[in-house]
């Protein structure tokens, strides 16, 4: 019983950790990826998008409001490369965010 309890404290805690990653992105860019230029391919799924920028694993983050979260581009609608039915865009991505982490998760 004591180890099925340990077992789901780890767990619990362990989804927390992850939850703290997917925020810190919803919040800004960690440091390897801020205050960088940034250009790509947009197919207008989401509407309209003030900024974002390259994240970890190759994923935009944009913000369709100005100095609101960022949101993860799930379904591949912003890409790198050139595609049917996709516009050009470029911008700057904003300074890292303050949580102060260097590296990415």
């Amino acid at each position: 019983m004591k180890f099925n309890a340990l077992v789901f404290a780890a767990a619990i805690a362990a989804t927390g950790s992850l939850a703290a990653c997917a925020e810190n992105y919803a919040s800004g860019p960690p440091v390897a990826y801020a205050d960088t230029d940034y250009f790509g391919y947009y197919d207008g799924y989401y509407g309209p998008f003030s900024g974002g920028y390259w994240g970890p694993g190759g994923v935009f983050y944009y913000s369709d409001h100005d100095g609101h979260h960022f949101h993860r581009d799930g379904g591949q609608h912003f890409r790198r490369g050139a595609a049917p039915g996709f516009q050009s865009f470029q911008g700057h991505a904003p300074a890292a965010h303050s949580s102060g982490r260097g590296a990415p998760h």
